[in-house]
Order: C-alpha cells, then sequence, then structure tokens
C-alpha cells in the first residue's frame, strides 16, 4: 500500500514514527496532565555513567584536557577589583574525535542504534553535532543521513554552516541540504519513514547521557589537579542538552556545591525561522534564539519528551555579545596559543568577567571548546556580515544591535555580563506548560510537584504563577 505522504498525512503518523525510529514509548513514563517521570526514563532508556565510559572510550570521546588559562586570568586580574579575579580553567572538548563535545552525544546514541540493528542513522542540525554523528557512524560502520538547514531562499549559506557541512561529508555522510523554513521536521520524519534508520536526535536519552561523562570529568580532573570541586562552572546554552548533561555528570560525581551558569550569544530581536534574519546572525548556535525558546518549553524538540531541561539545573544565566565572543576567540588564540571556534568561546567570555567578580582563590570552569575550521574562523564569518550589510565596528559592546552591526570592544575592560531574569524563565516555563498541555481546569499536586523540580523552585512559587495565570 502507497503511503500518504502529504504534509498531513507525515504529522499525523509522527508519534509511531518517532517511536520506531527512536525504540523509545514516551506514553510508558507519562502521568497525565503536565508532568512525567524523567528520571525513570534517563534511567530505564539510557545507559549507566560507566557503560558511557566504555563505550565512548572504545571510539576515543572523553578523558579531554583540563588546562588553566594563565594569561586570560591574568587579563581578568587588571580589571578586577582588588582580591577579585577567579582562576578560568578549560575543558578542551575541541580534543574528541570529531572536534567538540557533541561526539559524547553522538557516541552513545549512534552505539544504541548498531546495538539495536539499525542499519544507519540520521540527524536533524545545522550544529557540530552532525559532524560527531557522521563521524560516530563511520567508525561503526552505519549509514548516515545529516539534514541541515544550509541556506536562505537565495541559496546563500553561511560560512559557518558550510564548514559543518563540509565536516559531515568528510566523514562520509549524505546531507540534505535546506532552505530554513518549517520543511526541515516534515522532511526528518519522511527520511526517516522511508530508510527506516535510528533517530540520533540531540534530545533523546541516550544523548544528554553521554554528556554526563563530561561533568564528571571535570570534577574527577579537579580533585585531582587541585583538591577540591570547581566553584562556578559556564556551559554555552542553547538547546539545553550541554548544560542539563554537564550538571547532571557534577551530581553524580556529588559535585554538589557547584555553580551552574549558562551563558549565550544576546541575538535578542533576530528570528530563528526568519528568511530575512537567516543570514544576518554571526552565531550560529549557542545564542539566545534556541537558548530561551528551549528553556522555556523543552518539549518543542524533535522528540515528544526532551531529555535536556536546562532549568532544573542553571543558577544564572548570562548573555555576552557576538562582537565580544570574537574579541574572546582571539585572545585565547593570542593570549593561550588556542585556536578554537568561537560559538564555544561564548562561555569563556562570561567567565571572562565572572572571574572579575569572584575570589582570586576560586575557581571558574568553561566546559568546552570547539573545533574551528575555514568557515569558523573569525574573519569569513565577519566578512560575511559585512558582506549581508552588517556594520563592524569598535566601541561600546552594549550599543551592538544583532543584524544590524557587530561591535567589537575598544578594550577588554569593556565586556560585560548582561543578565537574564531566571525568574522570568521560570514563569514562562510554567505557562507553557499549562498551555501546551492543555490544562483547563485546576492543576494537580502531583503537576505542581513536578513544575517545582523542573523549575529549580518550590511550590509555593509554582502556585503563586498559576494563580497569576
Amino acid at each position: 500500500m502507497t503511503l500518504d505522504m502529504s504534509y498531513e498525512a507525515v504529522m499525523g503518523r509522527k508519534n509511531e514514527i518517532m517511536k520506531k525510529a527512536i525504540g523509545i514509548d514516551y506514553t510508558g513514563f507519562e502521568s497525565g496532565g503536565i508532568s512525567f517521570d524523567y528520571e525513570r526514563m534517563m534511567k530505564e532508556a539510557g545507559y549507566s555513567l560507566e557503560e558511557i565510559q566504555d563505550i565512548q572510550g572504545e571510539t576515543g570521546v572523553g578523558n579531554t584536557p583540563l588546562l588553566e588559562m594563565k594569561n586570560i586570568t591574568a587579563l581578568a586580574r587588571k580589571y578586577a577589583p582588588k582580591g577579585k579575579g577567579a582562576r578560568i580553567f578549560v575543558k578542551d572538548e575541541a580534543a574528541n574525535p570529531s572536534g567538540s563535545f557533541k561526539a559524547r552525544r553522538a557516541a552513545t546514541a549512534v552505539y544504541h542504534a548498531k546495538k539495536h540493528g539499525y542499519k544507519g542513522v540520521i540527524a536533524a542540525t545545522s550544529g557540530n553535532y552532525g559532524a560527531a554523528v557522521a563521524s560516530q557512524a563511520a567508525m561503526h560502520g552505519l549509514e548516515c543521513i545529516i539534514i541541515q538547514e544550509c541556506y536562505d531562499s537565495r541559496m546563500i549559506g553561511q560560512p559557518e554552516i558550510l564548514e559543518k557541512q563540509r565536516a559531515c561529508e568528510a566523514y562520509g555522510a549524505e546531507v540534505v541540504q535546506l532552505t530554513v523554513g518549517p520543511e526541515l521536521f516534515y522532511t526528518f520524519l519522511c527520511l526517516l519513514e522511508e530508510t527506516g534508520y535510528f533517530n540520533a536526535s540531540l534530545y533523546t536519552p541516550f544523548g544528554i547521557a553521554g554528556v554526563e561523562t563530561l561533568g564528571y570529568e571535570i570534577a574527577q580532573q579537579f580533585r585531582d589537579r587541585i583538591g577540591s570541586d570547581p566553584d562556578a562552572v559556564v556551559v554555552t546554552n542553547a538547546g539545553g542538552g550541554n548544560l542539563t548533561g554537564t550538571a547532571r555528570g557534577l551530581i553524580k560525581a556529588k559535585s554538589e556545591g557547584t555553580r551552574i551558569i549558562g551563558a549565550s550569544v544576546d541575538l535578542s530581536g533576530l528570528h530563528m525561522a526568519s528568511d530575512h534574519d537567516f543570514n544576518r546572525k554571526s552565531f550560529t548556535t549557542g545564542h539566545t534564539g534556541f537558548g530561551i525558546p528551549f528553556a522555556t518549553w523543552p518539549d518543542r524538540a524533535d522528540v515528544p519528551r526532551n531529555a535536556a531541561r536546562p532549568l532544573r539545573y542553571m543558577d544564572r544565566y548570562l548573555l555576552v555579545k557576538q562582537g565580544e565572543v570574537f574579541y574572546m576567540t582571539e585572545a585565547l588564540a593570542v593570549l593561550e596559543g588556542l585556536e578554537r571556534g568561537p560559538a564555544g568561546n561564548t562561555s569563556l567570555t562570561a567567565a571572562f568577567v565572572l572571574a572579575q567578580e569572584m575570589d582570586m582563590d576560586q575557581t571558574i570552569v568553561v566546559q568546552e571548546t570547539e573545533y574551528t575550521g575555514a568557515g569558523k574562523h573569525p574573519m569569513p564569518q565577519i566578512s560575511f556580515a559585512k558582506q549581508n550589510g552588517v556594520e563592524v565596528l569598535f566601541g561600546d559592546p552594549d550599543s551592538e544591535v544583532p543584524g544590524k552591526n557587530i561591535v567589537f570592544p575598544d578594550d577588554p575592560g569593556s565586556i560585560k555580563l548582561r543578565e537574564f531574569d531566571l525568574e522570568k524563565a521560570r514563569r514562562s516555563y510554567i505557562r507553557n506548560s499549562v498551555v501546551k498541555c492543555g490544562v483547563t481546569g485546576e492543576v494537580s499536586a502531583e503537576d505542581v510537584s513536578f513544575l517545582a523540580v523542573e523549575t529549580k523552585t518550590d511550590e509555593g512559587f509554582v502556585r503563586s504563577v498559576l494563580t497569576d495565570l
């Protein structure tokens, strides 16, 4: 029988397609209303930390170096009040086989796909995850398809995305190149159904559990080297998986005193699905266009229940500007001899200023770097921005307007942090939960308890928000 491949028919089969492509019956974790058993989903669908360490070790993933940024720390101390200027360390995740922490996610997902007899894997991503899945699929001898939003309607693509496309193809993946728009998810579902391949989504329990080893390693390496846990770990935040997995790993290492701080590039005012705005941003990940929507409604992902739930773990959320991140990317190369991709330096930029608030005997870990390549260097990104009418200036970073200009700081002392109001995010999440789950009457006690955990608050806070709805 020929399947109806109309948009409406494919979307109507969405849950059935996903169940076959992931092998998880998410309804088994649902309890009605808003809540679901998140920890049981992570436990039953994922792997233990020890199993994941073995899986990743088989393909050379993990155990990346922890490097102290002595020169950047010294620079931060020049601008810090007396007695301030925490030591900054970097977890050099570019040392993973595909050049980013995404190899941790991909290693577990692709291992699981092969274990359960899938012939290939599919992932929808324009980020480093595509290269990570392609790399792991090559190691395991599986077919791989990566679906990317590469171009605007003029078929013009950003250098950074085209670089990632090149990397995927280098690892032997087939790359399905799309223009920005709503057809991505439809195409994704059609290919999953047509091929019977595994959905190596960023947001499955396999993927998020894979990042737990990163947080666990940070705690272990710090204890071996410094004799204590880090005071703060700064995580570049986009879809929330990096932060969620790292925080869960630190918790498993019993590093409960470490503060988890998210950092994103401020792209406020740009619409991620807009053809006009698609090429007017110089960062394709690690920005607020993903960070805030996914924090305030994680289940917008390509799986029924997203295993990445950053509000459960985040203590503070900081925003930085594009020009500031480019500046710190250059500083990392010039001062520390490390040339790394700009998006991964979002958290380094935040750490540079955060260190100036903290005491000199305290410590910060920037928990990732990413590889750099032809399209990911600052220069092609800046040249592309100019071609698209974006001004590149030196001055006050606060004068930067996403899509209109990129403002390099005229002095390291002018790099700043901007607080994103976490209470506002928590309120948005609770409101979205009620609306998206179609709750029209009183929210149950079970759901109130669930929302308190989800927002890292208490039941009194949740009830106060519900009263205001």
